[in-house]
């Protein structure tokens, strides 16, 4: 049958490995937390003991966990990114995930090899990283049980509502754009680029780039003539397109994703170059840069009496962008200025009442970075003393780090001219997106931004800016939802009414509530509940270090062939196993 190792991480954590004699490819890896099945055990007989494990053994109870840990992790994080969160999106994401969590855990798995919830769960953090709304990340969630044909429009319109029906309905429609064309030219995907920003939902834009980008993620498994058509409808279409709409971050992983499949040479070579810019140490070299330049920053007394806040972000060209510029423009590697770059934005003290006062704190910043490090005059520009055209102002500096080559570049700034910079981005984006026109591009912020103001209205979110206003946390939002009729306790029948909802025997909630009812009482208070959701939450945490650990195994066992795609190395393992 095959080879088992059982290989123990921690007293808390066990790692069992299952190696068949044959087909190495298809090693499987199981996991043990004894602590918890210990706890399992001696909690029958002692009545109340709050664990989850006991509660994952009966099918509702395992569903409940896994609803509550999801709810969490969800709005932590959309709380944690400054999103919008007000009662009405909590409710709308309830609702999906009472849909679609029973139903994508029985689904096959993907052809990537994940499982349905593990992809619909990546889809939904990214979106809420993205800064998305309640009804973009639960349709995130709900085209992962669409694409499956596990329900219908129908069922969306009658339990979640038909304002999300609508909207998956825009989302499906997006799925064909790259077949309205022929050929891949510039001048027929810009025309493409700009009928998508004119009559499509923006959210429903960003959607379809998330889920391009979570496929681009996981292309492992394909042929690798499949993997460059991808790749290349992907970097001419959806990668400028995320540019034209300002998701900065997705247009730069969509175009590092598929330099990679498309140039797979070119690619290694300029990750090599740029991961020789680092100290050696686990920490990135931009990150000793920054904590290094805003120690000094705020060590400066005179600086300090110009300024109430200083903030230094740093970034790395992308492998795509640092290649394009290589190429255009013929430069030796060491002469890219910009692959390590850091940004200073300056609050200036209230007691700065002119503009030409406020400036002169950028300045100063400037005289202090050049005792720590030596100036390029010839590479640097004053966008202060002399605007550009579209009013962009800053500071560029081109400075010699310890003989680090290429130069950094330095971006000093106030915040105010952050705020208009970040606006002349977006106007950089549209240009990016293929939209030269001016007055084209104005437009369609315009509709953009009105998009987005009717989606929030529609989620009722404008009273909601401020994710802390009804004074509760994340955790108390799911026990007021289970709390039905707000007495502030969860009584038997509703913990049974959402069971059945996800698929589950009443009795399935008579056994958890015994559980979990520490007083016997026949309810659960909010107490109660929060020792409940500590422990899912320590069970979805020891969860991801094991799948940390999976990884960490997987990296051992495989290598990249030439064809792109991931396999065994097979007598390497086998001699050390001893399985020939």
């Amino acid at each position: 049958m095959g080879v088992y190792l059982h290989y123990t991480v921690s007293p808390y954590h066990q790692l069992a490995i299952v190696f068949p004699k044959k087909g190495l490819n298809r090693i499987r890896i199981l996991t043990k937390f004894p602590f918890l099945l210990q706890a399992s055990s001696s909690s029958s007989s002692s009545r109340g003991a709050t664990c989850p494990m006991a509660v994952l053994e009966q099918p509702g109870g395992k569903m409940v966990v896994e609803l509550v840990g999801t709810f969490n992790e969800l709005t932590e994080r959309m709380i944690n990114n400054q999103q919008l969160l007000s009662t009405s999106s909590s409710r709308l994401l309830f609702k999906t995930l009472k849909l679609c969590l029973p139903i994508l855990q029985t689904l096959p798995l993907a052809p990537d090899g994940r499982s349905p919830l593990s992809r619909a769960l990546s889809i939904a953090l990214l979106l809420a990283d993205l800064q998305m709304d309640a009804q973009v990340i639960s349709a995130g969630i709900l085209r992962n049980v669409l694409e499956a044909d596990a329900i219908t429009m129908y069922h969306v319109k009658d339990r979640i509502g038909i304002s999300m029906a609508h909207f998956l309905h825009e989302s499906f429609r997006l799925d064909n754009i790259a077949s309205k064309v022929d050929t891949y030219d510039d001048q027929t995907v810009s025309a493409l680029r700009k009928f998508c920003l004119t009559y499509y939902d923006v959210r429903a834009l960003i959607l379809h780039l998330a889920l391009k980008l979570d496929m681009m993620k996981h292309l492992e498994y394909l042929p690798r003539y499949q993997q460059q058509m991808i790749s290349l409808e992907v970097i001419k279409i959806h990668a400028p397109l995320a540019h034209a709409l300002g998701t900065h971050s997705l247009s730069l992983q969509l175009e590092d994703l598929c330099f990679q499949y498309l140039f797979p040479y070119s690619y290694l070579y300029v990750n090599t170059w740029l991961r020789a810019h680092q100290t050696g140490s686990k920490q990135p070299i931009i990150d000793v840069l920054k904590e290094q330049l805003l120690q000094l920053l705020k060590s400066d007394s005179i600086l300090a009496e110009m300024v109430d806040e200083i903030s230094v972000e740093g970034r790395y060209k992308s492998h795509y962008s640092t290649m394009k510029k290589l190429l255009r423009d013929g430069r030796k590697p060491e002469e890219v200025n910009d692959i390590l770059g850091l940004r200073v934005v300056l609050r200036p003290s209230s007691n700065l009442v002119t503009t030409y006062e406020r400036e002169k704190a950028c300045y100063r910043a400037r005289s202090v970075i050049q005792s720590l490090w030596k100036e390029v005059p010839s590479r640097s520009k004053d966008y202060i003393s002399r605007p550009k055209a579209n009013g962009y102002k800053s500071l560029h500096m081109a400075v010699d780090v310890n003989g680090i080559r290429p130069l950094m570049e330095i971006q000093i700034r106030t915040a105010e001219m952050n705020m208009l910079a970040s606006d002349g981005t977006a106007s950089h984006a549209f240009y990016k997106g293929g939209l030269t026109n001016p007055e084209e591009a104005k437009r369609l912020k315009t509709i953009m931004i009105a998009a987005a103001e009717y989606a929030a209205l529609r989620l009722k979110d404008f009273s909601s800016r401020n994710p802390k206003c009804d004074g509760s946390d994340s955790r108390d939002r799911i026990f007021r939802l289970l709390d039905k009729n707000g007495d502030g306790k969860i009584s038997i029948e509703e913990l049974m009414e959402v069971m059945i909802e996800l698929g589950a025997q009443g009795e399935d909630a008579r056994e958890m509530m015994q559980l979990l009812d520490a007083n016997s009482d026949g309810s659960l208070s909010s107490d109660e509940f929060e020792m409940f959701q500590k422990q899912v939450e320590l069970v979805r945490g020891l969860e991801d270090r094991d799948d940390e650990y999976k990884m960490l195994l997987n990296r051992k066992l495989q290598v990249a062939d030439g064809s792109g795609l991931i396999q065994v190395y097979r007598k390497e393992l086998e001699d050390r196993l001893g399985l020939l």
